[in-house]
C-alpha cells in the first residue's frame, strides 16, 4: 500500500501553478474466474492490473473547470499521456462554481480488516476444486436438475490510493470471494431455473454445500408454476429481491439526485415516509457488509449515514460536489467506478435495521400473499423519479401462513412511496450480499398483483 502512495504522490509533483490535481491509483491483486462445466475446467483466468485515474482543476472565472484522464498501466509515458489529456479537457470543461476536489474534513477513517490474505495464498488447484465440486454436487442434488449452466468461483483483492493537492491522502484495501451455480430443473413439462450463492472474504469462508443446496431449492420448487389471478396482496420480499428494492431506494437518496431533481425524496427531510419499522442506513464502516470501506472515493473517511429513522427522512449521501450545490458538506459518501470514472454521491453499505422474525413467522402472520423470489425489468419498470413500480415476479403464493404453488408471468404494481409507507414486517434474517445494499425478508401490504 505504501508503494501506491508513493506513485500517486510523485504525480502530484507534476502540478503547475496553483492547478489542481487528483490522482486516483488502484491496484487489483490477482483475481481468479473459474467455470467448470461436466466435471471439467471451461473457463479460468487469473490476472493481476493496475492503472491510474487523474483529475486536473483548473480555476476560471465564473468557476473551475475539471479534466479527467486515465492509463491502464504504470509506465510513466502512460502516465504523462494522461496527465497532458487531463490538462487538455479541463480547459474545454464547462466552468462550474460548485465544482471542487475534496479536502480533510477531521474525520478519522474507522480501523477495519476487509482483506484475507488467503486469496492470495490459496492453491490455484483448490480453487478449481471448489467450482469443480460445486457443480457435481448440484447435479448429484436432485433428479429433476437436468443440466447446470455454470459453477463459478472468483475472487479479487484490491487495493487503492487516493491523494491530491488539497492534502488528500488515503489508502484502503478489500478482498472477496465467491461462489455461484446456475441450476436448470425440469418435470418435463417446462424448465425452471435456480441461482445459488456463498460470499466471503477468503476461500474458506464458502460454503459449498449451502451454495448448491439454494440453486437447487430455487430451481425445483418452481416447477409446474402458473399465472394466477390478479389480486391485491401482501407480497413478502426474499432478502435477495429486497436488496434489489433497497439498492433502488438508495439511489434516490443520493444528494446528487437530489440536487437535479430525479428523487422522489426531494424536499422532504423530516417527514414521515416509511413505517415506523423502516430504518435505514449506510454505513460502510460495518465490516459485515461487502461494500465495506475506510475511504470515500474522494478520499475522505466513510462514515455511518442515517437515511431513514423509524420511517422518517433523516438526510441524503454527498459527495463534495453534491454537497457544495445542497450547501452542506460531504457525508463522505463518493463512490466511483473505477479509475476511468469520476466520483460521484451514491450509496455504498445499505442495510435495513432488523427486526424481530424470521421469515417462517413472517409467513405466518401474512397467512395469505404472495412470496416474491426475482425481480425483472427493473431498470425498465422503476422510474426514481415519480416512484413508480412496475416489475415482472417469479415466486410462490403463501397460503395459511406456508409457501404453496409457485407462480411466475405475474407482475406487481405500486408505488415506491406507497411500499415505503405499506411496510408491514421486517425480517431478523439479514443476508451480507455482494452489491451496495445487504437484504432480509420485507413484508409489505396492498401490493397489485396482475396475472390472469
Amino acid at each position: 500500500m505504501s508503494e501506491l502512495m508513493a506513485h500517486a504522490e510523485r504525480i502530484l509533483e507534476s502540478a503547475k501553478g496553483s492547478e489542481g490535481i487528483e490522482v486516483y491509483h488502484l491496484a487489483s491483486g490477482v483475481e481468479t474466474e473459474v467455470q467448470a462445466y461436466q466435471g471439467g475446467i471451461e473457463n479460468l483466468s487469473s490476472a493481476a492490473s493496475s492503472g491510474v485515474g487523474i483529475r486536473v482543476l483548473r480555476d476560471g472565472p465564473a468557476g473551475a473547470q475539471v479534466g479527467t484522464a486515465w492509463a491502464g498501466s504504470l509506465d510513466e509515458e502512460a502516465i504523462t499521456d494522461a496527465l497532458r489529456e487531463a490538462r487538455d479537457n479541463a480547459r474545454f470543461a464547462t466552468e462550474d462554481e460548485f465544482i471542487a476536489f475534496a479536502r480533510p474534513d477531521g474525520v478519522t477513517g474507522a480501523t477495519l480488516e476487509l482483506t484475507d490474505e488467503s486469496v492470495l495464498t490459496t492453491p490455484l488447484d483448490e480453487k478449481i476444486a471448489m467450482a469443480i465440486e460445486l457443480e457435481r454436487i448440484v447435479r448429484a442434488g436432485d433428479p429433476r436438475i437436468r443440466q447446470v449452466d455454470s459453477a463459478n468461483y472468483s475472487d479479487y483483492v484490491a487495493e487503492a490510493a487516493i491523494v491530491s493537492t488539497t492534502g488528500i491522502r488515503a489508502s484502503y484495501a478489500r478482498s472477496g470471494a465467491y461462489l455461484s451455480v446456475e441450476a436448470i430443473a425440469t418435470d418435463g413439462k417446462s424448465d425452471q431455473t435456480g441461482w445459488g450463492l456463498s460470499t466471503g472474504r477468503a476461500p474458506r469462508d464458502l460454503d459449498i454445500h449451502e451454495a448448491a443446496k439454494d440453486a437447487i431449492s430455487r430451481a425445483t420448487r418452481m416447477l409446474g408454476a402458473v399465472k394466477p389471478a390478479s389480486m391485491r396482496c401482501t407480497a413478502v420480499f426474499d432478502p435477495r429481491s429486497t436488496a434489489t428494492l433497497l439498492s433502488i431506494i438508495g439511489g434516490a437518496l443520493s444528494g446528487e439526485a437530489v440536487v437535479y431533481g430525479r428523487s422522489f425524496f426531494a424536499n422532504r427531510i423530516g417527514e414521515d415516509v416509511a413505517s415506523p419499522l423502516f430504518t435505514l442506513v449506510d454505513d460502510p464502516t460495518d465490516p459485515r457488509h461487502f461494500a465495506a470501506s475506510v475511504f470515500d472515493g474522494e478520499g475522505l473517511a466513510c462514515r455511518r449515514n442515517v437515511l431513514i429513522e423509524s420511517g422518517r427522512l433523516k438526510g441524503f449521501v454527498y459527495d463534495t460536489v453534491s454537497a457544495r450545490r445542497a450547501g452542506t458538506t460531504s457525508t463522505g459518501s463518493a463512490v466511483r467506478g473505477g479509475i476511468a470514472g469520476s466520483p460521484s454521491a451514491g450509496c455504498r453499505a445499505l442495510q435495513l435495521e432488523s427486526g424481530d422474525i424470521d421469515q417462517a413467522e413472517i409467513f405466518r402472520r401474512v397467512g395469505n400473499g404472495i412470496f416474491v423470489e426475482s425481480l425483472t425489468g427493473v431498470h425498465s419498470g422503476v422510474n426514481p423519479i415519480s416512484g413508480d413500480f412496475s416489475v415482472g415476479v417469479t415466486g410462490l403464493m403463501i397460503r395459511d401462513g406456508q409457501l404453496a404453488e409457485p407462480v411466475r408471468e405475474i407482475t406487481v404494481a405500486s408505488t415506491l412511496q406507497r411500499m415505503l409507507l405499506d411496510v408491514l414486517y421486517v425480517g431478523s434474517d439479514i443476508e451480507w450480499l455482494p452489491g451496495s445494499a445487504s437484504g432480509q425478508s420485507l413484508a409489505i401490504e396492498g401490493i397489485a398483483v396482475s396475472g390472469s
